[in-house]
């Protein structure tokens, strides 16, 4: 399904509010933390864009880049996402909390992988996925998703994708699936075949998280047979990326389904 392409561009046009972060009502434990941005390496495989903005190889031709911002009362919260590079062109997983982070990811990208954003893929409706695409606007980058993220972003007043889809899609070499709700009732998960990475947003929980963190927009009782579904349509992967934390291995499938008994 193709959507009209939004008219207006602006770095201030999208507010960055808990109601739609995926942090929103987490208590403070319940909130996974990268390093901070300033105490990572920098150099050919780590790069320091800005003091909440950092990107760091994960496998040959996969990057993961990592937004942070200040949330009360939890601090400094950081979100995860990819870019994915495509031939002379790379492909942009989630963009950031806002609209200047998600314009910092496109200036990586093209000045220092040589590699411009051709494509950009939203994995839900939170802010942390969808709070960069402002910056994708001006330059024609499409944006897809899933059609129900489109409609809850148009029914909260943001910028959402508009080209969308049902259950799967592809974008270049990157396979999109809706497994089904689980932290919330849109999210999709992101297969790359070539390096075996598996994008799961914050459908997926890292290592190290003790609880789900928030389930304001969760369906809890769906969340078990919808992860079962994406273990069965991807048993290849190897790396599988949460939306807040480390990545870890397939046995992160298995944590959250822990998380959740």
């Amino acid at each position: 399904m193709m959507l009209a392409p939004p008219r207006w561009a602006c770095a201030g046009a999208l507010l960055i509010t808990l109601s739609t972060a995926c942090t929103r009502t987490a208590p403070a434990a319940a909130v996974e933390r990268n390093l901070p941005v300033e105490a990572q390496p920098q150099g050919p495989d780590a790069y320091v864009l800005a003091d909440d903005v950092s990107v760091r190889k994960l496998a040959p031709g996969v990057w993961l880049h990592v937004t942070e911002v200040t949330l009360e009362p939890f601090g400094r919260v950081s979100t995860n996402g990819l870019i994915i590079e495509e031939g002379e062109t790379s492909l942009l997983v989630d963009t950031g909390w806002d609209a200047r982070q998600g314009a910092l990811l496109l200036d990586w990208a093209r000045d220092t992988l040589r590699r411009p954003v051709r494509a950009a893929v939203v994995t839900h409706f939170h802010a942390d996925r969808l709070g960069g695409v402002p910056a994708l606007v001006p330059h024609g980058i499409p944006v897809r998703g899933l059609a129900e993220t489109a409609r809850i972003a148009t029914s909260l007043g943001r910028q959402g994708p508009w080209e969308t889809f049902t259950e799967s899609s592809t974008v270049g070499s990157l396979e999109l699936f809706f497994p089904g709700a689980g932290h919330a009732k849109d999210n999709i998960v992101v297969w790359h075949r070539d390096s075996g990475v598996l994008f799961g947003g914050c459908f997926v929980k890292d290592g190290a998280a003790t609880n789900l963190g928030n389930v304001e927009d969760a369906d809890v009782a769906a969340w078990p047979t919808s992860l079962a579904r994406t273990r069965q349509r991807f048993p290849e992967a190897r790396v599988v990326v949460p939306g807040h934390g480390q990545p870890g291995g397939p046995e992160l499938l298995s944590h959250t389904e822990a998380l959740l008994r």
